[in-house]
C-alpha cells in the first residue's frame, strides 16, 4: 500500500468499532488497565477516564510545541499497518499525527490529518513502513486559540490484512480530488481532468483561479468504470477556458485539485532538466557539483584499482556462472577497456541493449527537431543541457550522446579474436551490491558477458544513426561510427542466433534475454539506409517480415526487446531517398498507427495513449506511454493535423497528476511527485546525507506484476493503476532508466516545438 499522502488521510475516515487483534501494538490501548505508554509534553495534561484518556491542552504555541505520544513501536520495512482508534474533543479542530522515528532526525514514514468532533468518531488509516528504526506516534495538539480537550479510546496499531490494503486504497481512491497535469495547460490545447466518483449522473464542477475567484463552470461527463482503477470516472472539460495564469484549481464535490498552470511553457524547462539527468549517470566521470549541483557531485566510477578494477581492464566471465550460462561454448582471453557510458539504471551495471535504444532516443530527439524544428529548435543549441562540453561547437544533446556511443563501440569483440565485431551484451557486477553504494566504492568485480546478435545489432543501428548527425560536426568520428556500424553488421550475419541466456538476474546484473532479432535486424537495415543510402540495406529491408507488416503494438510501441518501430518511425520521417511508393506506404503506416493510438486514447478516462489487453500495466508503463505517444507525435509531424498534438498533451497530463495516484511521476514537476525511485547513489531515503533523484527523473510508474518485497507487501490485490509506491527499495514500479528518460527527453522536446 502507497505511503497515503496526508491530505488523503481524511478519506479513509470511517465510524467502525477497533477490536484490538493479537498483533496489537498499543499497550492497553483500551485504558483500562492503566497501563499504557502515552506520554505528554509541557501544556497538556493527561488523566484517565472511564476508560478513556484524556488530554486536556493549554491555549497558544505552535502544533508541535504540545504533543503526545507513545514510544516503543517496531516495524518491520515494506510492511502495510492499519491505525485504529476513536477519538473526540470539544470543538472540531484538524491535527497532524505522525508516525515518526523516536530520535533525532525524527524522520517521519506516515503523516496523518485527524479531524476531532463533539462526540466519538471512529479513524482508520492504513500506511506502509518505510525504516525499521524504533518508532513513536506523535499527535501535534498545540497552537489553538483558547484551552481544549481531546480524548482517545480503543487506539490500535496492527498488521494490516490484505482485504484491509485493498479496501483502503479503495476507499482513498473515492476520496480523490479531481486529478490534473499538475504542471500545466496549453493555452490552445486540451484541458481536462478526471473524478473518481459513484455518482451515476453528471457532477458540476468550478475552475477557481489563484485567489479562488470562479472563472469557470460547468458539468462532468460520466465515463464509466474503469477497470485498472476500479472504480467509476467522469471527465472534467475545461478546453474552452483560454486565460493563461497560475494556480488554477478544478473543484467538485466540494474538494480542489492540486495547483495548475495554463500556458506556462513546462515543457522547454524539462527537456532540459530530462537530457541533463543523463550527465550524473554517466560511469568513468566525476560528476561536478558546479555543473549537476553540489548534491550529486560524485568522484569517477569504475575507473580505480581499489575496491575493484574498475572498467578499464575488464574481463571476460568465468567460474561457474560462466558455466551455467554459456556451457563451454564461449570464452575469452582479452580484456577490454568499457570505461564510460551511461550507468543503466539505479545499479552500476551498463547494457548494450538498454543502452542502444536510450542513445537511438536521445539521437532522434535531435534529428526530429533539425527537420521539423525548421533549425529554430533549442534541441540543436551548444547550451541546452548542463554538461561539461557546453559551448564546443557541438550541439549538446549529440554531446551526451557520444558518451555512450563511444562506449558502445568499446564493447565490441576485437579483431583477431573468436566473433570479431560483435558486440558483449552486457557489463557489470559480479555480484549484486546493496543500497546506498556510490559508484566509486562499488567493491565487486566487474565482468564481461557473452556478445549477443541483438546487442550487435542494436550498436549497428545506434551507430549508424550517429554518424549522419555527428558527420556536420564531427566528420572523423562520423567515420568512425559508421565503420563500426558496418562491422557489427557483418559480425550479426555471421552470427545470426547467439542470444543472451536468461538467469532470473542473479549474477550481479539484469539479463536483457531476446530470441527474437528480426527486429533488430530490420533496425539495423533502415539506420544504415537512411545514413548510407546503398541498395543493400533496402534489399534486406524489403525481405523482413517488417518491410509492410505491423509493427507497432498497442501495448508499447517499442521497448528494447521490441525495436521495429524505431526503424519504421525513421524510415517514415527521413527517409526522403526511399522510391516513391515505398515511402507512401510507410508513412501511411505510421498515421495509420498513430489514428488507432488516438482511438484507444478516447477511451481512456485519464487521457493516457496506453491500455494493455488485459487491463494490466506492465514494467515501465510510464515509458511505454511515451513511447505511444512518440507515434503520435510522427503523426502530427507528417501531417500536420492538430488532433495528434493534442493527443500527445492529452496523453502528458496523465504522467504529470492525472491518474490515480493523483501524483506526477516526474521528480520536481507538480504539488506531488515521485522522489524516491530505485538508485543507489539517489538514496536520500535510507541515507540523509546522498540526495533524492534529481528534476526531471522519470518513475518507472504502475506495475501489476509485483516483483519486489516492498510491493508485495504494499500492493497486494491493488488496481493496476494504483500499483505503485514511491519506495526506493520498490524496484519493480519505482526504477529509473536511461531507456525511460530518453523518450521523456522526446516527448518533452516535442511538445516544446509543436506549436
Amino acid at each position: 500500500m502507497p505511503k497515503l499522502p496526508a491530505s488523503l488521510a481524511l478519506a479513509l475516515l470511517v465510524a467502525l468499532p477497533a477490536p484490538a487483534y493479537a498483533t496489537d501494538m498499543i499497550a492497553d490501548g483500551t485504558f483500562e488497565k492503566g497501563e499504557d505508554g502515552f506520554w505528554a509534553t509541557g501544556g497538556v495534561a493527561l488523566s484517565r477516564e472511564r476508560g478513556k484518556l484524556c488530554a486536556d491542552i493549554e491555549a497558544g504555541g505552535e502544533p508541535w510545541d504540545r504533543l503526545l505520544g507513545v514510544n516503543d513501536l517496531q516495524f518491520a520495512v515494506g510492511t502495510s499497518y492499519r491505525l485504529r482508534m476513536t477519538i473526540e474533543g470539544n470543538e472540531e479542530r484538524i491535527l497532524p499525527v505522525l508516525i515518526q522515528r523516536s530520535a533525532e532526525p525524527w524522520t517521519a514514514q506516515a503523516t496523518f490529518n485527524v479531524e476531532t468532533k463533539a462526540g466519538q468518531e471512529g479513524f482508520s488509516t492504513v500506511f506502509g513502513a518505510t525504516e525499521a528504526e524504533p518508532a513513536q506516534i506523535i499527535f501535534h495538539l498545540g497552537g489553538a486559540e483558547k484551552p481544549w480537550r481531546l480524548c482517545l479510546d480503543d487506539v490500535v496499531i496492527s498488521e494490516a490484512r490484505p482485504e484491509e490494503i485493498v479496501a483502503a486504497a479503495k476507499k482513498v481512491a473515492r476520496g480523490l480530488p479531481a486529478l490534473v497535469n499538475q504542471a500545466g495547460y496549453f493555452l490552445d490545447g486540451p484541458k481536462r481532468a478526471t473524478i473518481l466518483s459513484d455518482a451515476a449522473k453528471p457532477l458540476a464542477f468550478k475552475l477557481e483561479d489563484a485567489q479562488g475567484v470562479v472563472v469557470g463552470e460547468g458539468m462532468t461527463a460520466p465515463a464509466g468504470f474503469d477497470e485498472t482503477v476500479a472504480a467509476d470516472t467522469q471527465i472534467v472539460d475545461f478546453s474552452a477556458f483560454a486565460t493563461a495564469g497560475e494556480g488554477y484549481r478544478v473543484v467538485a464535490g466540494g474538494r480542489k485539485s492540486y495547483p495548475f498552470s495554463i500556458g506556462h511553457d513546462v515543457y522547454g524547462k524539462l527537456r532540459a532538466d530530462a537530457l541533463s539527468w543523463f550527465y550524473p549517470q554517466r560511469s568513468g566521470i566525476e560528476i561536478k557539483g558546479d555543473i549537476a549541483g553540489e548534491a550529486y557531485a560524485r568522484p569517477a566510477g569504475h575507473v580505480q584499482e581499489s575496491p575493484n578494477e574498475g572498467d578499464t581492464r575488464v574481463t571476460c566471465l568465468t567460474g561457474n556462472v560462466a558455466a551455467e550460462l554459456y556451457s563451454k561454448d564461449w570464452t575469452c582471453d582479452y580484456t577490454l577497456d568499457v570505461s564510460g557510458g551511461w550507468y543503466d539504471a539505479g545499479d552500476q551495471g551498463k547494457y548494450v541493449v538498454n543502452g542502444g535504444i536510450a542513445v537511438a532516443q536521445l539521437l532522434g530527439t535531435f534529428e526530429r527537431g533539425l527537420i521539423y524544428g525548421k533549425g529554430a529548435s533549442p534541441v540543436i543549441s551548444d547550451s541546452l543541457s548542463r554538461i561539461p562540453e557546453n559551448g564546443n561547437g557541438i550541439p549538446d544533446i549529440l554531446d551526451e550522446a557520444r558518451w555512450e556511443l563511444e562506449f558502445l563501440m568499446k564493447m565490441m569483440v576485437p579483431d583477431g579474436h573468436p566473433l570479431a565485431g560483435m558486440a558483449h551484451h552486457k557489463v557489470h557486477d559480479t555480484k549484486w551490491t546493496g543500497v546506498p553504494m556510490l559508484p566509486h566504492l562499488d567493491p565487486e568485480e566487474r565482468a564481461l558477458h557473452r556478445p549477443s546478435t541483438a546487442a550487435t545489432l542494436d550498436l549497428a543501428a545506434a551507430a549508424a544513426q550517429g554518424a549522419r548527425l555527428f558527420a556536420p560536426y564531427d566528420a572523423a568520428f562520423a567515420e568512425k561510427l559508421l565503420a563500426a556500424a558496418k562491422k557489427a553488421w557483418l559480425a550479426a550475419a555471421a552470427n545470426p542466433v547467439l542470444y543472451a541466456p536468461r538467469s532470473d538476474g542473479l549474477q550481479g546484473g539484469g539479463d536483457y534475454d531476446d530470441t527474437d532479432i528480426t527486429d533488430e535486424t530490420y533496425w539495423a537495415a533502415a539506420e544504415l539506409y537512411l545514413t548510407t543510402g546503398e541498395a543493400e540495406y533496402l534489399s534486406e529491408l524489403r525481405t523482413s517480415a517488417y518491410w509492410a507488416g505491423p509493427v507497432f503494438p498497442a501495448i508499447g510501441a517499442f521497448n528494447w526487446r521490441s525495436v521495429a518501430g524505431l526503424g519504421r518511425l525513421d524510415l517514415a520521417l527521413y527517409g526522403d531517398m526511399l522510391p516513391e511508393e515505398d515511402r507512401a506506404m510507410i508513412r501511411g503506416s505510421v498515421v495509420s498507427a498513430a489514428r488507432n493510438f488516438l482511438g484507444l486514447q478516447k477511451k481512456e478516462p485519464f487521457g493516457q495513449i496506453y491500455r494493455p489487453a488485459n487491463n494490466r500495466y506492465d514494467w515501465g508503463s510510464n515509458q511505454l506511454i511515451l513511447q505511444n505517444m512518440i507515434v503520435v507525435s510522427a503523426g502530427y509531424d507528417l501531417t500536420g493535423e492538430k488532433r495528434f498534438l493534442d493527443g500527445v498533451r492529452g496523453s502528458m497530463d496523465y504522467i504529470f497528476g492525472r491518474n490515480a495516484m493523483n501524483m506526477s511521476y516526474v521528480t520536481g514537476y507538480g504539488s506531488v511527485f515521485a522522489r524516491n525511485q530505485h538508485s543507489r547513489w539517489y538514496a536520500h531515503q535510507v541515507d540523509d546525507t546522498l540526495p533524492n533523484p534529481p528534476a526531471g527523473t522519470l518513475a518507472g510508474g504502475p506495475n501489476s506484476t509485483l516483483v519486489d518485497d516492498v510491493s508485495k507487501a504494499r500492493l497486494q490485490g491493488c488496481a493496476p493503476q494504483t500499483c505503485y509506491v514511491d519506495d526506493i527499495m520498490a524496484w519493480g514500479a519505482n526504477e529509473m532508466a536511461i531507456n525511460w528518460n530518453a523518450p521523456l527527453v522526446y516527448i518533452a522536446s516535442f511538445l516544446a516545438d509543436a506549436r
